[in-house]
């Protein structure tokens, strides 16, 4: 039923493309957001705002020789002249909703996103800032898109009738948090886990990190927090107006900087309390399934999980695009000596775990009809 009434909603709207703002433009989420929105069947980019450097000169002058992705830059979006991103009654005259990755202080980016919300413009975000603000859903769309129900009480917040921001979490957790979410019927009550992450997850390429090559770095500001207490959000329920973690499983992490560009591996060891056999756990994996796919979102994997039975998968180089980068690859499923089951699990950190996994929760916020024509 939900994929007849996505596939009926997403025709009746073809021809009216809604209006994009992308706050933050030149960094590397940025140019991956204006990259996945080039032929978007739903969106198009009208507006691209950054800081009051590069105000006033076309994208392409903008940019200059930063443009960190391997795609080149869409003819589209070249000639756009890019507005700074304070002047918020400007950019949000001209759009239906924005996307930000802007680069400030916490501080400041909660308070301009804000601003654009109070403008009645939804903000869709990459950016940690909102992440713990207890009436901003945090949301993995095939996982808890439940969620977008307290923007209705973040709405009596703000004051406005339309404007919110909607978060998205941090990319170290989609390589390990979509499989326990699968295998949540099986009561999992610990997770130790180390994150393996690529240099492009610190908005870097080798050219610019060229001490990164061949050498390992054991520590990511605020990544092992991030890791072990956001998957408990996402897992959480409304009480009150409010969105109330989860209280299992217990997660503890360590997170990695590796010689990888594009791709996060997770290392993951699991004790359930139900206990389930490697036949049940594989069959709960690639059966599952959320809004997005039975939605038929345009930017939904079609498989969301898959699971690779050799033993020297998933790799990054034959892995990390797996449905264009939007689906989790999983292996190496096998009993553990301390915990029940271990497991290694990929996901590409820029597209799933950044701009791409904002752009389905854009497409699901949509599809909900929270986000439409001004």
């Amino acid at each position: 039923m939900l994929m007849t009434a996505g596939l009926e909603y997403q025709e009746v709207n073809i021809m009216e493309k809604l209006k994009v703002g992308v706050l933050g433009g030149t960094g590397m989420v940025g140019q991956r957001f204006v990259s996945l929105l080039q032929d978007h069947p739903w969106f198009e980019v009208a507006v691209i705002a950054a800081s009051e450097r590069s105000a006033g000169k076309t994208y392409e002058e903008a940019v200059g020789g930063r443009w960190k992705l391997e795609t080149p830059m869409p003819e589209n979006v070249k000639n756009l002249v890019v507005k700074n991103v304070n002047e918020v009654e400007a950019v949000s005259g001209e759009v239906d909703f924005v996307f930000s990755a802007v680069d400030m202080t916490k501080e400041e980016i909660r308070a301009i996103e804000e601003a654009y919300a109070k403008t009645e413009t939804p903000v869709v975000s990459n950016n940690s800032a909102h992440r713990w603000t207890p009436d901003v859903p945090m949301v993995v769309p095939e996982i808890n898109p439940g969620h977008f129900d307290v923007i209705e009480y973040q709405k009596k917040r703000l004051g406005t009738t339309r404007g919110f921001v909607a978060v998205k979490p941090n990319c170290s957790i989609q390589s390990y948090a979509p499989a326990l979410t699968a295998w949540r019927p099986f009561e999992p009550v610990e997770v130790v886990a180390t994150t393996y992450q690529a240099i492009s997850g610190a908005g870097k390429t080798f050219r610019e990190w060229p001490e990164m090559e061949g050498n390992i770095i054991p520590y990511i500001g605020g990544e092992e927090e991030k890791s072990e207490k956001e998957p408990l959000r996402i897992w959480g329920r409304i009480e009150n107006g409010v969105i109330v973690p989860a209280e299992e499983p217990k997660i503890t992490c360590q997170c990695i900087r590796v010689p990888v560009l594009n791709g996060h591996t997770a290392a993951a060891f699991v004790k359930f309390r139900k206990k389930p056999t490697k036949e049940e756990l594989i069959e709960a994996l690639v059966s599952f399934r959320g809004e997005p796919q039975e939605a038929a979102l345009p930017s939904a994997p079609k498989q969301f999980i898959q699971y690779l039975e050799e033993d020297n998968r998933p790799q990054v180089s034959l892995d990390v695009n797996f449905e264009n980068g939007m689906g989790i690859s999983i292996g190496r499923l096998r009993e553990d000596t301390i915990y029940d089951w271990k497991f290694v699990g990929l996901s590409h950190n820029t597209l799933r775990g950044a701009a791409g996994g904002a752009v389905l929760c854009a497409e699901t916020l949509k599809h909900r009809g929270l986000i439409g024509k001004k």
